[in-house]
Formats: C-alpha cells, structure tokens, sequence
C-alpha cells in the first residue's frame, strides 16, 4: 500500500486525520468526552469490584466458587452503552461485571457473593446465581451454555410480544462447542428471533486454549450454516465493542433474525479462584496488560486529548475505590439469611 500523501504548506490544508481503527482493523464508535469518561468508570468499577471480590475470597467471606471478569470488562460496557430500556441480558458464572454494567447495585452483588440476606438472591445463590427482574438481567448460569437456550426463549417471548426489545446472550468459547447451543441456533434463525449471541473469546475454555480445543476457532462463523451473520470484534476496545452492538441491534431490531459477536477479549486472572493458570506464560499476561488494558486505552485517550487530568482520573479511581469498600463493608455487615429460607423460593 503506497503510504499516504500529505498536504503542502502552500495548499494551507492539513490531511484529514485516518479514521481511526480496532487493533483487528474493525471500525469504532467515535465517543465524544462524556461517553469515554462512562466507559471509563464503568469499566473500572468492574475492575475494582474484582479485585475485591477476589480479597474477600482469599479471606474466607466467599465461599464455593468465583469466577473474575479482570480483563474483560470492554466487552459488557460497550454492549451495554447500546442497550435500551427493556433489552434482557443474561449470561454464565463470570457475571458479576454483567450485573454492575446493567446498573445493579454494587451493595446487593457483594452482599450475595458472601451468601448475606441483602443479596440480590437473598443470600441463597452466591456467585454464579444471581438475578434482577428490574435490571432485565435473567442471571448467570452454572451449567455450561444453558442460558444460550434460556436467552434464545427471552428472544421467543420479546418477538411474540412484539415489544421491540433484544435479548442478548453471552456465552465463552468453551460453551461455543457445547450441543444446546447450536439447537438454539437453529430455532433463533428459523423463527428470526431478536437475540444477540456474543461468543466472549478469552482464548481459554478453563484451562484449554481455543487451539486444542475447536476446529473453527473464528467464533464468529459459528452461525453460518443457519444463515446467522457474525462480526469478530476487538472486545479489548470499548469503543470496538459499541460500534458493533450498535449494528447487531439494529439488525435484530429491523427483524432480521438473531447475530453473533465475537468479542476477542482476555481474561488477567485464572478461570476460577483455584485456577492457577499454569497453562500459559506470565509473559503472555503481561503483554496483553501492557498493550491492550481496555482501561488503560480510554485512560490515554483522555489525557491525549486534553480531556481529562491525571488528577481527574484519579478522583473517579478513588470514588469507584470508595463505592466498592462501602459494599465489601455493608455485605460483611449484613446478617445471614435466616434457616427458614431455605424452604422459600422454591418449585415443587
């Protein structure tokens, strides 16, 4: 490619500035001061909270299983910022970014991660089960790929009703390979069902890289013998990540059917708690943090264009940092669920 002219002098022109790009060479939303100044502290309460629920375990106030979203947190932020009233979001156990990014409360997801009666559960589904009826989030999920079929249903219910909502389902490349998923597929396409199928690729099914794993390993073509279109997206970049939300919406919007979004993304932290992640290098680790924090990216961008101070910045850190102890204090406050909620909540 013959590198790019720029203007002279004498023309008293300068050269329109390049579009700019993802890393993967995929488009991105222009976001204007207040738009990456949301990202930015939507991303890094998600990151906070993490790290503090990751304490909190190591400490003992969390029991059973935890599985952090440190590293991921472009991918549910930007969907999010597309998102309408109304739209569902349902996921599996790496959940807790997904329920701070619909706007539940930093208070109730804490609370219920160490099985306390203000929990958004009551205190009864830790971790991996939890849901907000008014936050239209529908949970996340224990069993590997159930809540593709639980999330295609949502989609069934919203084109039967007519309401114009979408139902957007997140699933990992590991729950990519699993049987339901692909019946699901099938009935999303045959029906045109309003449903986003994001494929969140942090290049690890627990332990197993997508390498040894898949025979396809572009997530996004996973649809193709449904007629289901699919979009592979920097999901590192926020940006990347609401530039495609934004046309996966409209497209299901405008009853064309179901969509797939792979959001290439990374995972800092092991699968679970107990996972040391002794399946690839710490130099591997350290190059994505380095070179593609999502954070770290909208951090940049505002300080390069005069958008926002280092002082700034750390103002927001430090009332994320805030929000986040007052919810790890509350929910080691907060009593346990009485005995006898164990015979509430329950189908017979």
């Amino acid at each position: 490619m013959a590198p790019r002219k720029t203007a002279t002098v004498s023309s008293r022109k300068t050269a329109a500035k390049p579009a700019a790009k993802a890393s993967n060479g995929g488009p991105v939303a222009d976001f204007d001061r207040d738009e990456e100044l949301k990202a930015y502290r939507e991303m890094l309460l998600i990151r906070r909270f993490e790290e503090k629920a990751g304490q909190l375990y190591g400490m003992g106030f969390i029991g059973g299983f935890c599985h952090l979203y440190i590293g991921q947190e472009a991918v549910v932020v930007g969907m999010q910022m597309a998102q309408k009233e109304g739209d569902q979001v349902i996921t599996a156990y790496r959940d807790h970014g997904h329920m701070l990014a619909t706007g539940m409360e930093a208070r109730g997801v804490m609370a219920e991660l160490t099985g306390r009666r203000s929990g958004y559960s009551h205190g009864k589904g830790g971790s991996m089960h939890m849901f907000s009826k008014e936050k239209h989030f529908y949970g996340g999920h224990g069993i590997v790929g159930a809540q593709v079929s639980l999330g295609t249903g949502l989609a069934f219910a919203n084109s039967y009703r007519g309401n114009g909502n979408v139902s957007i389902a997140y699933f990992g490349d590991g729950a990519a390979n699993q049987g339901q998923v692909y019946e699901s597929f099938n009935m999303a396409a045959l029906w045109k069902l309003p449903i986003v199928y994001i494929v969140e690729n942090n290049r690890y099914a627990m332990g197993t890289s997508t390498a040894r794993a898949t025979a396809q390993s572009n997530y996004s073509l996973r649809g193709s013998g449904f007629g289901i279109p699919g979009i592979q997206v920097d999901g590192m970049d926020v940006r990347a990540v609401k530039a495609a939300a934004d046309e996966a919406l409209e497209h299901c919007r405008s009853g064309k059917g179901p969509i797939i979004l792979e959001m290439l993304t990374y995972r800092y932290r092991g699968h679970s708690m107990s996972d040391p992640a002794k399946y690839r290098s710490k130099d591997e680790v350290q190059k994505m943090r380095s070179e593609h924090d999502p954070i770290e990216q909208v951090k940049a961008r505002l300080i390069e264009k005069g958008w926002a101070s280092e002082d700034d910045l750390k103002a927001i850190d430090k009332d994320v940092r805030d929000i986040v102890a007052d919810s790890a204090d509350f929910a080691q406050a907060d009593p346990e669920p009485d005995a006898s909620e164990l015979y509430t909540d329950i189908l017979l």
